[in-house]
């Protein structure tokens, strides 16, 4: 059998295999797009239209909002002429496949066409049936999404939830306090969505960290309001711009007192002391929580960029192993970074990979990931997959992308001998729907 043959012949097997997509930020009750907007202007679009000279680089209207009809199609309206440019990514890959496949539309790109398609994307916004059989199609048993867009529970069967609240290690564009910040903004109140990248002029908190017992308190109250029991793991980021650092009760309570003048190095501080003392106290949680971490995107003035320091991957590493008993899972955005994070994967116990999150999620990258992880990794030990999409379309689309790449990496490792037919298909089946069971404790929907 030729490469092609065997390739096609695992990729139609591989569609056989069920999977639980265990991070995504679907809304319940609202799983599908709003709109055209919601397939087209996916975020990872916009990039590719802003690089191609669109003048909009900045996502729509963000949930717990929605973007209004106008403000849609007045987006729609400005990346058209860019359309053209960028047929050849793969991300505009995936908005074809969506097209295609759940929307059988084939036609070009002109106004008066998306105008028609945008009318018919519209009129199955509220389709549950059709959104839950689009998932179907993909043999999704179970999706991650963010316990803020869990609506009123009408997707309880279909979802199951992550906290992502407060992003004390993530940094800002041109913000030096963001740690203070965010703690502030969720200290006293009850878990909500997180803020936004590149969020802007920050909102008014109801209350101000200004004494070394006001973080204490404020952690605390954090790490009380966490519903445990409801959700799978919490998720933040942390970012390679910030010093991992030990940090004395003094050097923080001098840093807080420079707050009005603070830079890089009070970043640092702030950041620190914070994360610590949360991973801290959520270690005597340890058996009811997964801390999920993105690493490798640092943010420009709308989006991020991919970078990642050679310090950071170590300091990882120490933070990780002072916190045994704590699970840690990476989403990784960087290329050059898997072999680093799969040898510590390999010596600490307590972390696993996941995924190919942002940066990584282009197919020679993801085949390089992937091929790396198997190699290096037990199956035990990683995810295979999660399509960070904001509506089931771009998890359809995302799952196809990764299904293809799948299928190449596996064919390669069976024609040089390293795997079986079966071997490859067992693992699989073991990176796609086994480990989202043992290391986030995701369970199947009932009667899949």
């Amino acid at each position: 059998m030729n490469t092609r043959s065997l390739t096609q012949e695992l990729e139609e097997a591989l569609a056989e295999i069920p999977v639980l997509d265990i991070h995504t930020h679907l809304v319940g009750g609202k799983l599908g797009a709003r709109g055209l907007h919601d397939i087209l202007l996916y975020h990872m679009v916009v990039s590719d239209l802003y690089a191609a000279g669109c003048p909009s680089g900045a996502r729509l209207t963000q949930y717990p909002g929605w973007p209004t009809e106008q403000e849609a199609h007045q987006r729609i309206e400005e990346a058209l002429p860019f359309v053209p440019h960028i047929r050849n990514t793969s991300s505009f890959w995936g908005v074809r496949l969506i097209l295609a496949d759940l929307y059988d539309w084939r036609h070009a790109s002109t106004a008066d066409n998306l105008r028609r398609l945008d009318v018919r994307i519209r009129e199955r916004a509220d389709d549950r049936s059709w959104h839950h059989s689009s998932l179907d199609r993909l043999r999704s048993e179970r999706t991650g999404t963010e316990i803020a867009r869990r609506g009123a529970g009408e997707d309880d069967d279909r979802l199951q939830y992550a906290l992502e609240w407060g992003f004390f290690t993530r940094c800002q564009w041109g913000e030096y306090d963001t740690a203070l910040y965010e703690l502030e903004r969720c200290w006293g109140r009850s878990p909500e969505s997180p803020s936004a990248i590149g969020a802007g002029a920050r909102p008014p908190t109801d209350r101000v960290i200004r004494t070394l017992a006001d973080v204490h308190a404020a952690v605390e109250h954090y790490v009380n309001s966490i519903p445990y029991g409801r959700i799978l793991s919490t998720a933040t980021h942390l970012s390679t711009d910030i010093d991992y650092q030990p940090v004395t009760d003094d050097q923080m309570a001098a840093a807080l007192g420079r707050r009005p003048q603070a830079g890089p190095a009070e970043r640092d501080i702030y950041a620190s002391y914070i994360n610590e003392a949360f991973l801290s106290a959520l270690e005597q949680h340890a058996d009811q929580i997964v801390f999920q971490f993105s690493l490798g995107a640092e943010p420009l003035p709308f989006e991020t960029g991919s970078r990642l320091g050679q310090r950071t991957i170590a300091q990882i590493g120490t933070l990780i192993g002072r916190h045994p008993r704590l699970r840690f899972q990476c989403f990784l955005s960087s290329r050059h970074a898997n072999q680093s994070l799969c040898t510590l994967a390999r010596e600490l116990p307590n972390f696993s990979l996941a995924g190919y999150w942002w940066h990584n999620f282009f197919p020679d990258i993801l085949r390089q990931v992937m091929a790396e992880r198997l190699d290096m990794l037990p199956a035990n030990k990683q995810v295979g997959f999660f399509s960070d999409a904001y509506c089931v379309e771009w998890s359809y689309a995302k799952a196809i992308l990764v299904r293809k790449q799948m299928a190449q990496v596996l064919a390669q490792k069976i024609e040089q001998g390293q795997y079986s037919r079966d071997d490859a298909l067992v693992t699989a089946g073991a990176v796609l729907y086994e480990s989202p069971q043992s290391l986030l404790a995701m369970k199947p929907r009932r009667g899949a």
